[in-house]
């Protein structure tokens, strides 16, 4: 299983649904969830194995017409990813944000995950 995988099984019913790799779809109404692979920690063996173990560093950003939206879903995008199944821990705390162009609220979040 990929790390994308996972996210995307965790995340999968929230924001009604619309959860999307990378970018969300032009014309896609708010709200939204978009998660990609921002890069992650190498596990290497002392005998040159291949380790069992892998490592992403997931972005997780929530896209809403209000702050408030955007935070709320956050917070079930956070409860999702730490739960026992998924174990993700998070990098520090949400980033709020604002897209002039389409006028969103944005938060985003980046998780450790290992599987």
């Amino acid at each position: 299983m990929t790390a994308e995988a996972i996210v995307y099984a965790a995340l999968e019913t929230l924001a009604n649904g619309q959860v999307f790799p990378d970018v969300a779809p032009a014309k896609t109404p708010a709200p939204w969830i978009t998660y990609q692979a921002v890069g992650g920690q190498a596990f290497n063996t002392v005998d040159g194995e291949t380790p069992a173990l892998r490592n992403a560093r997931m972005q997780i950003s929530v896209y809403a017409t209000t702050r408030l939206g955007a935070a709320l879903i956050m917070e079930q995008a956070f409860q999702a990813l730490v739960n026992p199944a998924v174990k993700a821990v998070p990098i520090g705390g949400p980033v709020s944000g604002f897209e002039k162009d389409t006028l969103l609220y944005a938060s985003t979040l980046d998780f450790s995950i290992t599987y």
